[in-house]
């Protein structure tokens, strides 16, 4: 009688983990931030703001360019 009990409580067991592992977890993260943009003379700029890495970028681009120029301007603490 104790194996038939031992055997049904590890099966509940083993359901259960299962059950509370096999969930989907979802991984929700802001994207980036656009603080602000401009232009003048053909070229433009864009600044954006990363919250998970705490990161300010800055990206270039020029009339007529086909590659967008982007880098990390500063780190906040």
């Amino acid at each position: 009688m104790i194996k038939v009990a031992a055997f049904v409580l590890m099966a509940v067991c083993a359901g259960y983990a299962f059950y509370a592992f096999g969930q989907t977890r979802f991984d929700a993260r802001a994207s980036v931030i656009t603080l602000g943009s401009s232009s003048s003379n053909g070229i433009s700029f864009a600044w954006l703001y990363d919250p998970t890495e705490r990161t300010v970028y800055v990206c270039r681009i020029a009339s007529g360019a086909d590659t967008l120029d982007c880098k990390a301007k500063t780190t906040l603490q």
